[in-house]
């Protein structure tokens, strides 16, 4: 598996530190950085990300942090297609519907890497948490 879609909750679980949940998603933008996975998020991940992490730091040091998380990552836009097929969906997050049908606008992404694993139950594409998908990428490279 080597082309994943991040939620934003394990997005900001690295940039705002989060601990416990910060270590294993911060190990799969290492293997990013080091050309392993290629990891996908939505355009709408970037106002939520800065939303929620500006309450602690400066507006300078945001745009720093998101112009980082852009150099690592490739961002899904989202559509008027993908807004009407969130509308229609069968999510009780309409955040999460946007996210899991902007996953499903780009054939390359394989899963959804979230820790809310709950809220995708539409499985027309694979879901995991960062642990789960750590396990199977380290247990292909041993």
């Amino acid at each position: 598996m080597r082309n994943l879609f991040l939620d934003t909750n394990v997005i900001i679980d690295v940039l705002a530190d989060r601990k416990p949940f910060s270590e294993p998603s911060s190990k799969l933008f290492a293997y990013a950085e080091q050309g392993k996975l290629n990891l996908f998020i939505s355009a709408l991940s970037y106002s939520n990300i800065y939303y929620i992490i500006k309450k602690t730091c400066s507006h300078k040091q945001m745009l720093s942090l998101l112009r980082d998380l852009d150099a690592i990552t490739i961002t899904l836009d989202v559509t008027g297609q993908i807004i009407k097929n969130s509308i229609n969906a069968n999510f009780k997050d309409f955040e999460d519907s946007i996210q899991y049908n902007a996953a499903l606008s780009n054939k390359k992404v394989e899963a959804i890497i979230t820790r809310d694993t709950k809220d995708f139950r539409n499985n027309d594409i694979a879901v995991f948490t960062p642990n789960e998908v750590l396990s199977m990428i380290e247990g292909n490279v041993s």
